[in-house]
């Protein structure tokens, strides 16, 4: 018989971890019949018509193709080093503080601060910490995200071996895509490269045209890619990250797998899906992640980003690289309406932008969640959205980690 989840044994235990890990009879069902069968089958595709225009075919990006992975140089490869020998014996780290700060360390590489498991970022490592010393919201719906006690009970709870392997492969990806952070930097926030970038950086095609400026210049008013097909609800109620792949891959590969096979992929445990996971993940296995696509996918901290530069990147990532963007809000009412309750962090997958010229900015995006599978007595959600493009960029703000995957 297999081991028994950490959730479960948890709650035969009677403990408590300040949060609900689910609410619903149907769902303590759907985990039971995961434990007895270990497989998860095929589910017939979700309501896939919410009004969204017919969507473009996977072709050619129109522009900014040309962002591969740069080499690690000697003073990279150092950085990490660091990063990694600083998190010796994080697992006796005492106390949330103490954890906290062991679980967010930071690397520099090209004048671009990485740190782990919060990706790109201006923020200061003391600035991320304390974003983990609070604890999560009580009351909300799971559905799937690590949230700050899922990221310190994996610092605390992972071998020293197996940490040090998983920070290693992380900042070695980070290393190799500052040139793209560089490059986005400068394409949606105006940030002037520095004088020899291309020469640092033959990875990353530059031109003249790179810096859009404005708001929407240049884009059609409406615009989506991504079949409206290719997407099925989560399965399990902390499976947002295993849906959110399982569409992102089908729609590279034509090809559906299982979400329980994307769940093994990105180590999602019952606390959930870290993003910087999804990150990996679609790196190693889509082609959205090549240099005539998006080129390399990142974690980027949004937190000092406007809501017209946030657009702006939605409309860049989805229009120019044809590739869909990762989305990472937190699930609040005020910000989605079809939810029933309030829920906890998520992962949607971007795919469309429509500029309503007449009204509110929308983005069009491929939701997972849908509360009824685990309370019938709750609305339906659909999985194919259009909404308010403002709502969703507060929802990524108010997510204590303010990223997303592009």
């Amino acid at each position: 018989m297999p081991a028994l989840p950490r959730f479960l044994a948890h709650q035969i235990a009677g403990g408590d971890r300040s949060r609900p890990l689910w609410r619903h009879p149907v769902t303590i069902a759907a985990a039971a019949l995961t434990l007895t069968l270990g497989v998860v089958p095929f589910l017939p595709d979700g309501d896939d018509d919410q009004g969204s225009i017919a969507p473009s075919g996977e072709t050619t990006p129109t522009s900014g193709a040309g962002i591969g992975r740069g080499r690690v140089t000697r003073a990279m490869q150092a950085e990490i080093d660091r990063v990694v020998a600083e998190g010796a014996g994080a697992e006796r780290a005492q106390g949330r503080t103490a954890l906290a700060r062991a679980s967010v360390r930071c690397a520099t590489f090209d004048g671009q601060r990485y740190c782990l498991g919060f990706g790109w970022t201006n923020q200061t490592p003391e600035a991320l910490a304390a974003r983990l010393t609070e604890r999560p919201a009580f009351g909300r719906e799971r559905t799937g995200d690590l949230d700050a006690d899922g990221l310190i009970a994996r610092t605390s709870e992972r071998s020293a071996t197996a940490r040090a392997e998983a920070e290693r492969a992380e900042l070695t990806l980070a290393a190799q895509s500052v040139g793209k952070v560089w490059m986005l930097r400068h394409e949606i926030q105006g940030v002037e490269l520095p004088a020899d970038f291309a020469a640092r950086h033959p990875e990353v095609a530059v031109s003249d045209t790179d810096a859009r400026g404005g708001f929407g210049k240049k884009y059609p008013r409406k615009f989506a890619i991504l079949k409206k097909s290719r997407i099925l609800a989560q399965n399990q109620t902390w499976w947002c990250g295993p849906a959110t792949m399982q569409s992102i891959a089908w729609s590279s590969s034509k090809r559906r797998k299982n979400q329980a096979f994307w769940a093994r992929r990105l180590g999602t445990t019952s606390d959930g899906t870290a993003i910087t996971d999804m990150v990996r993940v679609v790196n190693d296995k889509t082609i959205y992640a090549g240099a005539d696509r998006a080129g390399p996918y990142i974690t980027l901290d949004i937190s000092d980003f406007t809501f017209k530069e946030w657009y702006r990147l939605m409309m860049r990532h989805v229009h120019d690289y044809r590739s869909p963007v990762v989305l990472h809000p937190v699930l609040l009412k005020q910000y989605y309406p079809y939810l029933d309750d309030d829920a906890s962090g998520h992962f949607q997958v971007g795919r469309g932008f429509d500029q309503n010229p007449k009204g509110n900015p929308q983005i069009g995006y491929f939701e997972p969640w849908d509360q009824s599978r685990f309370d019938p007595s709750e609305p339906s959600i659909g999985r194919v959205q259009w909404r308010n493009a403002y709502r969703s960029y507060r929802a990524n703000l108010d997510h204590f980690q303010h990223n997303l995957g592009v």
